[in-house]
C-alpha cells in the first residue's frame, strides 16, 4: 500500500475520531435526554463544543480533496516521496487542527490549516506535471 492510501486510512479514523469527540462534547452538553432523543428542539451549546463542531465541518470539507488526491497519486503511479510527504503532513496538521481549535487560542488554528493545505499543494504538483 502507498503512503498515501496509508495515511488515507489514518484519515478515516481521523474522522471517526472527529465524529465521536463532536458527539461527545456538542450532544452531552445539551444533556443526556437531548443527546439520546430525536434532538428536534434546539439548544445552545458551549463555545468549545461550537468549535468542534465547526473543526469536524471544515474537515469534511477538506477531506473529498485529499481523497482525490491519495486515489489520483495511486492510480496513475505518480506518487513520490513528496506526494508521501505531503499526504503526511496534510494529515498531522488536520489532527494538529482539532484541539487548535478548541482551544480558541487565536492564529493556531489557522496556521495548522494553511500547513495542512501546503500538504495538498505538495500532492497536486505531480498531477499538474510539476
Amino acid at each position: 500500500m502507498t503512503p498515501e492510501l496509508t495515511y488515507l486510512t489514518y484519515a478515516v479514523i481521523l474522522l471517526i475520531a472527529h465524529a465521536i469527540i463532536q458527539a461527545t462534547f456538542s450532544d452531552l452538553s445539551k444533556g443526556l435526554g437531548w443527546a439520546l432523543g430525536p434532538q428536534d428542539e434546539h439548544r445552545d451549546q458551549p463555545a468549545m463544543a461550537a468549535r468542534i463542531q465547526r473543526a469536524l465541518k471544515n474537515y469534511l470539507e477538506t477531506l473529498p480533496a485529499f481523497i482525490a488526491l491519495a486515489l489520483a497519486l495511486t492510480v496513475t503511479n505518480l506518487n513520490t516521496e513528496a506526494t508521501a510527504l505531503g499526504a503526511a503532513i496534510w494529515f498531522w496538521a488536520r489532527v494538529a487542527y482539532v484541539p487548535a481549535y478548541a482551544s480558541g487560542i487565536p492564529v493556531v488554528r489557522s496556521i495548522a490549516w494553511f500547513v495542512s493545505l501546503a500538504g495538498l499543494a505538495m500532492m497536486i504538483l505531480p498531477l499538474l506535471g510539476a
